[in-house]
């Protein structure tokens, strides 16, 4: 399988442009070179804006026929051409080979999704007769895109969140551009090269590579951009929120997802599902499990079980189907890890199973009597590291659950359904999955939290809402209507 690839150009307006100044991407796991992509100017991304504005006239009269061709047409492309797809995300991100391919499968389907709801993108008719004097008056509302949509997309999912937002753009008739995370470009590059054998046409989708630093201040901030949806961390949310101006935002900003387990659970499911949800993608993910609140009647044995299940786990070369967890990102963000869970050590915490990192490498860590004020307690870790709390009850679980500034999803296991409702009415989260960890998720259904979690729902219906606005239509007769 080859490492190394030619250059890639960005894709501004449907061309494909290179740049003399580049950005390197490289492989996390031995900081080998994989490629290079260009590093836009502002001059880049004015010129871009300025032929999305025509793309965003394009967009809004296709047919709704062929915005599902064009759809349908790109996840065929990406289907064919699957294995290199994934070999890209897992060569430039964090993923194991068997991750990246799942992420894959996940791209296609939110690409056929958003085909099937370009259908669906309806309005209703309106009684303009419930009010006094508005008897000769007929109407409806129907939904309209935007225009231009600015996406910056993170680095844990490279080719499904760029998806989650070209897709439902394209269905509701908008242009996009995409700025991808600086160290993850590549796959939505790849992903703007399925649209253009797609057949979409030119102007509508750009994906600018480029550093935060030069270009995103600008791109949040430029008056033709009618949205802004952000995946990424909470301080830079805030920062996009706060110079972004009077436009539509969407976003979603991590969290440090709680799952409960009660006296009365399926035990060795419940360890299975929270394994693979503290450690899935090296544990950066935003759904990741990182706080466990265990009914103490089953604390002990659900500890020993997940602490033996953890040290199961094959760390190691992401490219081997055998294994189960690769590098995280870059070795800085291993070392911010480092430092969290010896900040937490040094305060009290015990350290179960762990610990220990070699450059980009950090082993799936537990701990345990974690103090309530250190870091990791509070903060989204973004890493292959899970807390565990004994707790007297529910009522203690969901408290401790809620005391937080995030409410993404949490999980609950119990096999008591007046339990399961109870966590339901009272959890502050956007989601609660029941005897599933925290990290589950399909692309159908609404995606977003409250809090310091985010604004708006994601998944391709309610990502469709997001980028389309309603508009009334009142049709004035010469007579009132008969009844």
């Amino acid at each position: 399988m080859k490492t190394t690839m030619p250059g890639k150009p960005m894709f501004i307006a449907g061309k494909w442009v290179k740049k003399e100044e580049v950005i390197e991407v490289l492989n996390p796991q031995d900081n080998s070179f994989v490629s290079t992509v260009p590093s836009a100017s502002k001059e880049d991304l004015l010129f871009a804006i300025g032929e999305t504005k025509e793309g965003a006239k394009t967009a809004a009269a296709m047919p709704v026929h062929q915005r599902i061709s064009v759809l349908y047409k790109a996840a065929m492309y990406i289907e064919k051409n699957k294995e290199e797809y994934a070999a890209v995300i897992a060569l430039e991100g964090s993923k194991t080979i068997r991750e990246a391919t799942a992420e894959v499968k996940r791209c296609i389907q939110t690409l056929r999704l958003s085909a099937e709801e370009a259908r669906r993108i309806n309005g209703e008719t309106i009684s303009f007769d419930q009010s006094e004097g508005s008897e000769d008056r007929v109407g409806y509302y129907y939904r309209f895109p935007i225009g231009i949509i600015a996406a910056i997309t993170p680095f844990n999912d490279p080719l499904n969140l760029v998806a989650h937002k070209v897709g439902p753009a394209i269905a509701s008739g908008n242009a996009i551009i995409v700025k991808p995370a600086t160290v993850t470009p590549i796959s939505a590059l790849l992903l703007a090269e399925a649209f253009e054998h797609a057949g979409l046409p030119s102007k509508i989708l750009s994906v600018i590579t480029g550093k935060g630093s030069v270009i995103g201040d600008l791109l949040v901030t430029h008056p033709d951009i009618r949205m802004v949806s952000f995946t990424g961390g909470l301080e830079t949310g805030e920062r996009i929120a706060r110079k972004a101006g009077l436009k539509k935002l969407s976003m979603e900003l991590g969290s440090n997802s709680p799952v409960i387990v009660l006296r009365d659970a399926d035990i060795p499911t419940a360890v299975e599902s929270s394994v693979s949800g503290a450690f899935y993608a090296v544990g950066q993910n935003c759904l990741g499990v990182q706080r466990i609140y265990i009914e103490e009647a089953v604390y002990e044995t659900f500890s020993s079980l997940f602490v033996k299940r953890t040290h199961q786990y094959k760390v190691g070369d992401k490219m081997l189907d055998t294994t189960d967890m690769g590098p995280m990102i870059n070795e800085s963000e291993a070392i911010r890890v480092e430092s969290w869970v010896d900040e937490a050590i040094d305060m009290g915490a015990k350290l179960l199973v762990g610990g220990k990192r070699n450059g980009a490498f950090y082993s799936p860590t537990v701990l345990t009597d974690v103090p309530p004020n250190c870091t990791i307690a509070k903060q989204e870790v973004f890493g292959p590291v899970v807390l565990l709390f004994p707790v007297l009850d529910l009522e203690m679980a969901i408290e401790k659950s809620n005391d937080v500034n995030f409410g993404l999803q949490a999980g609950i296991f119990t096999k008591d359904i007046d339990q399961a409702f109870q966590a339901i009415g009272k959890m502050d989260v956007g989601g609660i999955m029941i005897n599933d960890s925290s990290d589950y998720r399909i692309d159908g259904m609404p995606f977003g939290g409250v809090k310091g979690s985010g604004l708006g729902r994601e998944g391709v219906k309610f990502t469709i809402q997001e980028m389309t606005e309603p508009r009334v239509v009142s049709f004035k007769l010469s007579h009132k209507r008969s009844t």
